[in-house]
Parts: C-alpha cells; sequence; structure tokens
C-alpha cells in the first residue's frame, strides 16, 4: 500500500485579498507564490503563500469571496491550522513580532504536545505556530526576501485540528484507509500521524457535539493530503470509492492533480500531487507577482481580469 507523505495545502476562504496577502506576506513572512483564480469559479482569486517555490506540505490558500459573512463556529469543521517554526527562541521572536503588530494572540503553551503559540488572523482564521524540533517538511526552501529572519520562518504545516461529532468515524478513514498512525487519545481528543514521529502530517481530531459550523470568511474550506504522482492518485481514488465514499474523480488543476470526497461528517479532503508545482508556468524569482491561469482559462484572461480587483505589489 502507498504512504501518505503529510499534508499538501490547506484551503480558506477570505473576504479581501489585499488584506489576505498583507497578513500573510507581511506579517507571517510567508512568499506569495500563486496569484490564479477558482478554476470551478473564474471571478474569484485563488492566492497560494508558502515557502520559495510552494512546496507541498507549506501551501496556504485563499479563495477571495468579497460578499461572505461572519463565521459561526461550530463542530464537523477543520478548525485550526499548525504551523512549523525552528525552536523555542522562534516562539519568543513571534510573541514580541505579534505585539509589535498587533495580531491577536495568546501565551507561550503547548499544543498537540508541542510547544506553541495560539493566534488568529485578521479574520478570525485559528492557528498555532508550533515547535518543530527539526521536523520541517523535508523540501521546505527559506524565502530569501521574507520579512522574517531565515532562523524563524515558519517551515510548513504541521497538526491540523479537526473537530467532530463522530470521532470514531474519522479515526477510522484515518487509520483504517489512509494508514494513519494514532498516537494518543482521550475520551474527547486523538492524534494521527501520516508518518509515525513526524509533526508535518499530524491531524488533531477533537470531539464536540452541537451544531455544525457555519462557513464564512476565516473558515477551512478543505485539507489535501500528499501523494507523490498519478499512480497513487489512481489507487487512492480506488480506496475512496471502495469505502464507499463519493469522489470528485480525478481533477487536473494545472499544478497538480486532485480527487475530493467528504468523509463521514461532512469533511471535506482533496488528495492531491506533489508535481508539476508551482514552476510549471513561472519563474522561480517572480512567483506569486501576476495573475497565472491554467491553460483551459487563457482564451478568457481579458474576461477574467476585469472582474478582479488588482493585487496590491
Amino acid at each position: 500500500m502507498f504512504k501518505i507523505p503529510g499534508h499538501h495545502h490547506i484551503s480558506m476562504i477570505t473576504k479581501n485579498a489585499n488584506q489576505n496577502s498583507r497578513f500573510y506576506r507581511d506579517v507571517l513572512g510567508l512568499r506569495r507564490v500563486k496569484v490564479t483564480v477558482n478554476q470551478d469559479e473564474p471571478s474569484m482569486y485563488h492566492l497560494f503563500y508558502g515557502d520559495k517555490t510552494g512546496s507541498p506540505g507549506t501551501e496556504l490558500s485563499f479563495f477571495e469571496i468579497p460578499p461572505v459573512g461572519n463565521t459561526y463556529r461550530g463542530t464537523n469543521a477543520i478548525t485550526k491550522i499548525g504551523l512549523l517554526v525552528p525552536s523555542e527562541a522562534s516562539l519568543l521572536y513571534w510573541k514580541a513580532r505579534f505585539e509589535e503588530l498587533g495580531v491577536e494572540h495568546g501565551e507561550i503553551t503547548t499544543y498537540a504536545n508541542h510547544p506553541a503559540i495560539l493566534f488568529e488572523d485578521s479574520e478570525g482564521l485559528r492557528m498555532a505556530l508550533l515547535v518543530s524540533h527539526g521536523a520541517k517538511v523535508a523540501h521546505w526552501q527559506t524565502w530569501e526576501k521574507s520579512e522574517v529572519p531565515a532562523e524563524h520562518q515558519i517551515q510548513g504545516m504541521g497538526p491540523v485540528e479537526i473537530t467532530v461529532r463522530r470521532l470514531d468515524k474519522l479515526a477510522s478513514t484515518l487509520t483504517d484507509m489512509f494508514g494513519y498512525t494514532e498516537v494518543s487519545r482521550t475520551d474527547d481528543e486523538a492524534i494521527f500521524q501520516s508518518i509515525k514521529g513526524e509533526a508535518f502530517g499530524e491531524i488533531v481530531v477533537k470531539y464536540l457535539d452541537g451544531p455544525s459550523e457555519k462557513p464564512g470568511r476565516g473558515s477551512i474550506h478543505h485539507l489535501a493530503i500528499r501523494v507523490k504522482n498519478d499512480e497513487e492518485l489512481i489507487y487512492w481514488e480506488e480506496q475512496v470509492r471502495a469505502r464507499g465514499f463519493r469522489s470528485s474523480g480525478i481533477v487536473d488543476r494545472f499544478y497538480f492533480k486532485s480527487l475530493y470526497f467528504r468523509e463521514s461528517n461532512g469533511i471535506l479532503f482533496e488528495i492531491a500531487t506533489d508535481e508539476p508545482g508551482f514552476t510549471v508556468d513561472g519563474d522561480v524569482d517572480t512567483l506569486g507577482e501576476k495573475l497565472d491561469l491554467p491553460p483551459f482559462l487563457e482564451e478568457r484572461r481579458a474576461e477574467i481580469e476585469n472582474n478582479l480587483i488588482p493585487l496590491e505589489d
């Protein structure tokens, strides 16, 4: 059986692409590696942030929906994103940076058994900076023009928190179908790792009864997990269908190929290939500086650009 090597990307909803860029580039120091559009609804931006090239496992992506309302928090939702930093000294750096820049945050604490700082962006998206102790994504690359010094830069995605009514149902999908290892369990929380002992593929599943979350700005749309290539994606499509889940089938997103399915709590998962990546239509030095469109949308460029509010430099 093929092994899931970790997270690929995670996708959220934002109300304002320019405000979003200012936070993730200027505050968090990530590189905006791709400016494109939602391929299913090209009237909205789809922005990607990550390391120097937007490597799988480092990508935070956002759909801009200007009329979107507030998120009403609840269960059956992806509820927090862990981001890895190198050391305890990095947490001190980030605490001071958040205080200087007015970012809502807590004190240094522990989350998912890692030293951490919990914080939110301006739209209420819940995140945590966690000490990686060397557990960065292997292909992570420093972004030399980041606002953050190299020794404190975010090194990719760590634990992703999912809150559900039926913890055991999601646990079964992760362990029995995808081969994750359950590394801890209490009455209302379980932690799973795609690669045992590594934080960059962790999923923290929390039990919560009550109403489902109503998504809005600052909510998390889906989590994408990694596969290496088309062969592995075809294998996982077969596994998803064999388990009785409805699948989108394989979709060519140009920058990677994907399939989508919802597990029993309604959580949307994407399975995405590592290749070809964001340099397939862009030079490393200028990634994220202009609007890139997949070939099948290129003939509509004038129409698409006319419907988008220009992004600030």
